[in-house]
């Protein structure tokens, strides 16, 4: 795969990430919601991906951690959209 697209891919992952936490500054998105968890996710995935080709330890494990972070949110947000799975407090 050419080096430009790599590069291009990687910094679409940038931009989103980037995106995702100035929403939530401006106070624009919800941190619980569904467009930030997946704007983060989308986002770190692609990092990750160019990751592969132009490796670098630190940067490989905060993408691991942010795109665990995000399935998290993610799985929070998907039960508070579906009642009936939560357990009775």
């Amino acid at each position: 795969m050419d080096t430009w697209i790599i590069d291009t891919i990687g910094m679409v992952g940038t931009m989103l990430v980037v995106l995702a936490y100035f929403l939530l500054q401006l106070e624009r998105t919800d941190p619980k919601g569904l467009a930030y968890n997946m704007i983060n996710l989308v986002g770190a995935i692609l990092l990750l991906f160019s990751l592969c080709f132009h490796f670098n330890l630190a940067s490989f494990v905060i993408e691991i951690f942010w795109i665990t972070a995000s399935l998290i949110g993610l799985w929070k947000y998907l039960r508070r959209q579906n009642p009936a799975n939560q357990s009775a407090s």
